[in-house]
C-alpha cells in the first residue's frame, strides 16, 4: 500500500516506500536500508508518545526483540525508543502470516504441518534460552516465510528476570492462545506458558480452529482455565504431543527443548484433518490478527496480518444476537485483548439511560456537587457466590448508599463514604456476561440470581427484590432472556418508577410488579409470532418487538416498537423501524436508535441514527459520515462511540454529524456518564479518563486498577456518580472511588 498525505518521507534516516499496516498503537511501514535492504519499521502514533507507560512497554519491547534476534525471529536492525514518536525497524519477513494461509489455503498436513510444528518449538527453544517469555504466540504472529516459520512481535514479552508492567491493569493477548495460567495469574507466567500456547497454535494449524473456541472471549477464557480441548479432528500422530502442551498445569507441560525432541519423533507424514478445505481454517481470522494491522493492510507479504472488522465473534456471527446460547459463563479470570487490531469481540451488554424509565442514568453529580462527609479514596472487591467466575458490576447511588450488581452478585450495598459493605446477596450460579444489577427505586434493590448448575428444579435466572435497608429477599421471579436478541443490550427486566417489568420465563409476555411487594399489577401478552423486549423512552414504556422468525435466523431487520400503557400494560400500535437498531436513550421526547452496519452477519459498527416520536408513531433516519465501530452510549442528548484503541467521538443525534473526536488511552472504553463539567469514560481495567462535553479535550486520566478485557464491546457504563465521588466498577468485582477534583494521577 502506497504512503499516504501526512505520513513521513523518512524515519531514522530509513526512507520509506510503503504502508504495511496500522492499528491503534501505531503503523508499519516498509523502508530500505542504505545498502538497500528491506526493513519493517513500527512508529508509535503521536498520541501514545507522551504516555509514560507505553514508552516503558515499547522499551521492553525493543528489548526482548533484541535479546532474541535469531533465526527464528525479525532481528531487530535499529530503534529509537525514546524519539519524539518511538520507532523501531526489524527485518522485513516476506511470507504470509499463518492466520492468513490457514484463512486462504486451509489446515497444513504432512510434512508442511511437521515443518511448522518443528520450527516453532525451534524458535520457543531459543526464545527462552534467552531468558524472555513471548506470552503472545498466535496464527498472526507467525511469518511463514521460505526459509521456515518466524516468530514477530514481543510487544508484550518479558524477560524471566522482569517483572511485568504492573502500571497497565491489563493482560494483554488474545484468548484463544493465552495459557491457564496467563488468564489466572499474569505476572507469573513462565516459558511453559508459550508452550502451552504453542499447543493451540499447533492445532488451529491443523484443523482451522482452535481447542478452545467459543462464542466469545469471556467464553473461550473460561474453558481454557476450566474445560478439556477439543482435539478429535488433531492427526492422531500429532495428538498426545499436543495434549501434553496443553496440560493446565505448567509443570506438566515439556520445555521448549523436551517438545522439539517429541516432534523431531514423529513420522514426516503426520495426516491431514477431515475440516480441510479453503474455508475450513477462518473461525479465527477475526480474532488472531496483528496488533498493528487493521482493514487497510494490504497484501499478505507485510509482517502484519490482514483485513478483519471490529465487531464480530471468533465464528463471524452478529454480536449480541446469539439467542439460543445466552447461558454462558463468564471469564473465570482477568484477560485483555486490547492489543488486538479492532479488537476481539464480546457480547453487546447493559442497558441504557439508567435504572428506571424515569430517571438520568446513574450519574447524580451536579456543580458544586459535596463529597460525603468524611470521604477518603477507597477500593474493594465484592466476593460473589461463584469466586471462580467473577464479572464486573454496576452501581447506582441513592444517597450514600451505593446499590451495585452482578455476576455472582445479586445485589449489595456498600457506604459511598469508604467503600464498606452493610449486605450482600449473592448468587450461586455461573453469571450471564452482561447481566448487572437490575435497578434500585427508594425502598428496593432489584438483580438477578442465577441457579447453580447441579439445581436443575430452580429456575435458570430470576429477577429477585431485596429490601434496600436490610438486605432481606423480598420475592423473586423466573425470567425470560430473549432482550439480547431483539434490541441488542442485555436487559430482560427495568424499574420503572415504583415498579418492575419482566419478561416471563416462556419469553411470551411482560409481567410488571410492585418492585417491593412484588404484587403483579398487569401481564400483557407479546404480539403473535414476536419476542419482545421492555425499552425506557423518558417517563414512557415501550416494548421493542421482532418476529420469532428473525429472531430465530438472528436477523432482525424489521423490528417494531409499542407504547406500553404503564397503568394497564396495553400495547400501542406497531412503528415499525429500519433494523437491526439498537435503543440509546431520548432526546426531547424521541427514542433515538443506533442502525448496526452488517457486513454479512458480522457487525463492524453503526451507520445510521433513527429518532422515533412515540405520540405520533413518526421515524425519522440521518445518516451518518461512516460507519463508527465500538461501544455506544449516550447523555445529555448526545451520541458516543467508545472505539477499541481509546478514540472516542461524539455525534449529534438530531443530524449524525460528527461533533468531536478524540483519541485517548483508555482502549475498550464503556460510557459516557456525566458528571459536573465532564464525561466519565472506563474500561474494565477501571481505568478512567474525563473530557470536556463541549470539545472532547482531557481533563485528567487515571491509572487502571485491575486486569480486565480491554476488548469487550457493547458494555454498559462503568462509572457512577455520587456527588463529587466518582465511583469506577472494574473486572474481578472491583469497586475503586475517588473524587473527581482529585483524581489519582497517572504515570
Amino acid at each position: 500500500m502506497s504512503l499516504r498525505g501526512g505520513d513521513p518521507a523518512e524515519i531514522g534516516g530509513y526512507p520509506l516506500e510503503a504502508r504495511l499496516g496500522s492499528g491503534g498503537m501505531g503503523t508499519v511501514f516498509l523502508a530500505r536500508t542504505s545498502s538497500g535492504r528491506p526493513v519493517a519499521i513500527k512508529l508509535i502514533h503521536q498520541q501514545f508518545a507522551g504516555d509514560d507507560e507505553f514508552r516503558i512497554r515499547f522499551r521492553q519491547e525493543v528489548a526482548a526483540a533484541r535479546r532474541v534476534s535469531g533465526a527464528f525471529t525479525a532481528a531487530v536492525v535499529d530503534a529509537a525508543p525514546e524519539a519524539e514518536r518511538p520507532w523501531m525497524a526489524t527485518t522485513y519477513i516476506e511470507g504470509h502470516t499463518l492466520a492468513q494461509h490457514i484463512a486462504t489455503k486451509g489446515p497444513l498436513n504432512g510434512a508442511e504441518l511437521r515443518k511448522l510444528a518443528i520450527g516453532l518449538a525451534e524458535a520457543l527453544r531459543d526464545i527462552h534460552r534467552v531468558g524472555v517469555v513471548h506470552r503472545d504466540l498466535k496464527p498472526s504472529n507467525v511469518v511463514l516465510s521460505p526459509e521456515g516459520p518466524r516468530v514477530i512481535d514481543f510487544g508484550i514479552s518479558r524477560a524471566v528476570d522482569q517483572q511485568t508492567l504492573t502500571m497497565t491493569g491489563r493482560v494483554i493477548g488474545t484468548p484463544p492462545f493465552m495459557s491457564p495460567e496467563q488468564l489466572q495469574a499474569p505476572r507469573g507466567v513462565g516459558p511453559r506458558s508459550d508452550v502451552f500456547s504453542l499447543g493451540t497454535l499447533l492445532v488451529y494449524s491443523s484443523t482451522g480452529h482452535g481447542p478452545f473456541d467459543a462464542d466469545s472471549p469471556y467464553m473461550t477464557a473460561y474453558q481454557v482455565v476450566h474445560e478439556e480441548p477439543s482435539l478429535d479432528a488433531v492427526p492422531p500422530a500429532l495428538r498426545a504431543v499436543v495434549e501434553s502442551c496443553l496440560d493446565k498445569e505448567p509443570e506438566g507441560r515439556p520445555s521448549a527443548d523436551e517438545l522439539l525432541v517429541l516432534l523431531r519423533d514423529l513420522p514426516v507424514d503426520l495426516g491431514g484433518t477431515e475440516t480441510n478445505g479453503a474455508g475450513a481454517g477462518r473461525t479465527r481470522d477475526m480474532i488472531t490478527q496483528h496488533h498493528f494491522a487493521t482493514r487497510d493492510t494490504p497484501a499478505p507479504t507485510a509482517p502484519a496480518t490482514g483485513p478483519a472488522g471490529p465487531g464480530t465473534g471468533s465464528t463471524g456471527t452478529p454480536i449480541g444476537r446469539r439467542l439460543r446460547r445466552r447461558w454462558r459463563p463468564v471469564l473465570a479470570a482477568a484477560v485483555a485483548v486490547a492489543a488486538i487490531g479492532g479488537g476481539a469481540a464480546a457480547l453487546k451488554t447493559g442497558g441504557f439511560g439508567g435504572n428506571s424509565a424515569d430517571d438520568k442514568g446513574n450519574s447524580v453529580a451536579a456543580p458544586g456537587a459535596a463529597l460525603p462527609v468524611g470521604f477518603e479514596p477507597w477500593r474493594r472487591t465484592v466476593p460473589g457466590g461463584r469466586e471462580d467466575v467473577p464479572d464486573e458490576l454496576r452501581c447506582v447511588a441513592r444517597g450514600d448508599a451505593l446499590f451495585c450488581g452482578g455476576g455472582g452478585v445479586v445485589a449489595t450495598r456498600i457506604k459511598a463514604l469508604d467503600g464498606s459493605r452493610v449486605w450482600t446477596v449473592k448468587s450461586p450460579g455461573v453469571p450471564v456476561q452482561g447481566m448487572h444489577l437490575v435497578g434500585a427505586t427508594d425502598d428496593t434493590v432489584l438483580g438477578y440470581r442465577f441457579a447453580a448448575e447441579d439445581a436443575a428444579q430452580d429456575p435458570p435466572a430470576e429477577v429477585v427484590a431485596v429490601e434496600a435497608k436490610s438486605g432481606r429477599e423480598l420475592w423473586s421471579v423466573p425470567s425470560g432472556a430473549q432482550s439480547t436478541a431483539v434490541t441488542g443490550r442485555t436487559q430482560d427486566a427495568m424499574v420503572v418508577g415504583s415498579s418492575v417489568v419482566t419478561v416471563d420465563a416462556s419469553n411470551s409476555r411482560f409481567e410488571a410488579r410492585d418492585a417491593h411487594s412484588g404484587e403483579v399489577a398487569w401481564t400483557t401478552s407479546f404480539p403473535a409470532e414476536s419476542q419482545c423486549a421492555p425499552v425506557a423512552a423518558g417517563p414512557q414504556l415501550l416494548a421493542m418487538c421482532a418476529k420469532n422468525a428473525e429472531v430465530d435466523a438472528l436477523e432482525v431487520s424489521h423490528p417494531t416498537l409499542h407504547r406500553v400503557d404503564r397503568a394497564s400494560g396495553a400495547l400501542g400500535r406497531p412503528i415499525a423501524v429500519n433494523g437491526p437498531a439498537v435503543p440509546m436513550g431520548v432526546v426531547d421526547g424521541r427514542l433515538v436508535l443506533l442502525e448496526e452496519h452488517r457486513e454479512g452477519t458480522a457487525l463492524t459498527g453503526y451507520d445510521a441514527v433513527a429518532r422515533v416520536d412515540p405520540a405520533s408513531g413518526k421515524v425519522t433516519y440521518s445518516r451518518l459520515a461512516k460507519t463508527y465501530a465500538g461501544t455506544p452510549g449516550m447523555t445529555d442528548g448526545t451520541v458516543y462511540v467508545c472505539g477499541q484503541t481509546g478514540l472516542i467521538t461524539a455525534l449529534d443525534p438530531a443530524t449524525g454529524r460528527e461533533k468531536w473526536s478524540r483519541q485517548t488511552g483508555v482502549e475498550g472504553a464503556s460510557g459516557p456518564v456525566a458528571g459536573a463539567d465532564a464525561l466519565y469514560f472506563s474500561s474494565a481495567t477501571g481505568r478512567v479518563v474525563a473530557l470536556s462535553p463541549q470539545d472532547g479535550k482531557p481533563l485528567w486520566t487515571t491509572n487502571p486498577q485491575a486486569d480486565g478485557l480491554t476488548g469487550e464491546q457493547g458494555a454498559s457504563p462503568r462509572v457512577t456518580v455520587a456527588g463529587r465521588a466518582v465511583i469506577v466498577a472494574a473486572a474481578n468485582n472491583t469497586l475503586s472511588a475517588f473524587d473527581a477534583q482529585k483524581p489519582p494521577k497517572a504515570g
